[in-house]
């Protein structure tokens, strides 16, 4: 069984996340302390809220030096919503601009979009040969949120052409960009990122620990390539 930590500092919505975990078999943990955070099989950011105050709870307990220490020994993590937000370079709030944890590259910034927030189930469009959404490539996800990292020139051009091909192939779209990340996309009034896989960072905007069969098969998935 795979020990999971949750790392608690101070977001809302913790308990679900640490619950939705232990029904797919993980061993959980919900801590704040670093050493553990390090040394866990994987580690779960969720996040719901603003940017910004996730943020400061996150340097309380240290995220930083924790997130660095798990990259470079390519120890799985799994950020959730605003969890995968922070995971990026900055987050740009009413004006305001909060530097990020700089794991990925890309700033997040309000959706442009006709109804805010963007609330309800969607589908999404996964890379080819994704971990993550095996098996649930075609499914619908719970989104609730106002901010996202839209995708690069590079990664709207490749998903563009992928979805010919994905619509011609009957097959799984292809987006990846230009430093080897792979991004899903899905749209609400725009295109934005969904969710990244990057070597031992992932991370998806959605929750899957709201979104029923399909996010604990997501959970599932990321808890067999631990």
């Amino acid at each position: 069984m795979s020990r999971v930590v949750v790392l608690d500092y101070g977001s809302g919505n913790i308990r679900s996340a640490v619950r939705a975990l232990e029904r797919v078999g993980a061993d959980v943990e919900l801590s704040a302390d670093p050493r553990a955070a390090v040394e866990a099989d994987g580690l779960v950011v969720p996040g719901v809220g603003a940017f910004a105050a996730c943020m400061a709870g996150l340097r309380r307990v240290q995220a930083q030096q924790i997130l660095t220490e798990r990259a470079q020994a390519g120890r799985p993590v799994l950020g959730i919503c605003v969890g995968m937000q922070v995971l990026f370079s900055a987050g740009i709030e009413h004006g305001v601009e909060t530097p990020g944890l700089g794991l990925l590259p890309g700033r997040v910034e309000r959706l442009n979009a006709p109804v805010i927030p963007h609330m309800g189930w969607n589908t999404v469009r996964p890379p080819a040969g994704s971990t993550l959404f095996d098996g649930v490539e075609d499914a619908r996800f719970y989104f609730v949120h106002s901010y996202a990292v839209h995708p690069s020139a590079d990664q709207a051009e490749q998903a563009g052409s992928g979805a010919e091909q994905a619509e011609q192939a009957g097959a799984a779209q292809t987006s990846s960009d230009h430093i080897g990340f792979a991004v899903t996309l899905a749209e609400h009034g725009e295109e934005f990122v969904a969710a990244v896989e990057a070597g031992p960072v992932s991370a998806t905007q959605f929750h899957p620990e709201k979104s029923g069969d399909a996010g604990a098969r997501l959970l599932a998935n990321w808890l067999g390539s631990l």
